[in-house]
């Protein structure tokens, strides 16, 4: 059985949303990673590390501020030219529609995303996110098992379930993916 098969994530936790006006609203999600932030740095900037858990590629490393990278999302094959904004290592990277703050714990890091995502697909993306932290988690405790994003990820029930418990925390109705019936 493959490592994928066997993962199950926790229930929905340690995710908000900011709604504002218009299309977007922002997504925190907030993780306790058991790693120094200079890890969890590393494993944010490096396109390799990026490459085995997060939902995207980049073209190089986020770690300059003004450099621009071509992010490419799983499951969509046309690059986004993003901007570095800002970087202060150990602690702040902004990029695009993305800022991830490192602040460390007693046994680690406290990782916090902000992401702007269309506002008909939040949960969708606290979905996706919760299983990439995971899938980073693993990856840092030095028991990599791939990275699960895109297709791969909304094919699974565990998926689904997020869905649905981020869309009740958020108070918000999930969009249907393919093959669902309507909600009602």
């Amino acid at each position: 059985m493959s490592a994928h098969a066997q993962y199950t994530p926790g229930p929905a936790s340690g995710a908000q949303v900011q709604k504002r006006e218009g299309e977007k609203w922002t997504l925190i999600l907030v993780r306790e990673l058991r790693h120094s932030p200079e890890k969890v740095w590393q494993a944010l900037t490096d396109p390799e590390h990026l490459r085995e858990w997060a939902p995207f590629d980049v073209s190089g490393s986020l770690d300059q501020v003004g450099a621009t990278v071509k992010l490419t999302w799983v499951g969509n094959p046309r690059p986004i030219d993003t901007k570095v904004t800002r970087v202060e290592a150990p602690r702040v990277l902004e990029y695009g529609d993305i800022r991830w703050e490192l602040e460390p714990t007693v046994g680690g890091t406290r990782l916090t995303l902000w992401t702007d995502i269309d506002r008909r697909f939040i949960t969708w993306g606290a979905a996706g996110w919760h299983i990439s932290f995971d899938v980073l988690d693993r990856l840092l405790a030095g028991q990599p098992f791939g990275r699960l994003a895109g297709g791969d990820a909304t094919k699974m029930s565990a998926w689904q379930r997020l869905v649905a418990e981020y869309g009740e925390q958020f108070g918000v109705k999930p969009p249907n993916w393919p093959g669902q019936p309507p909600q009602k």
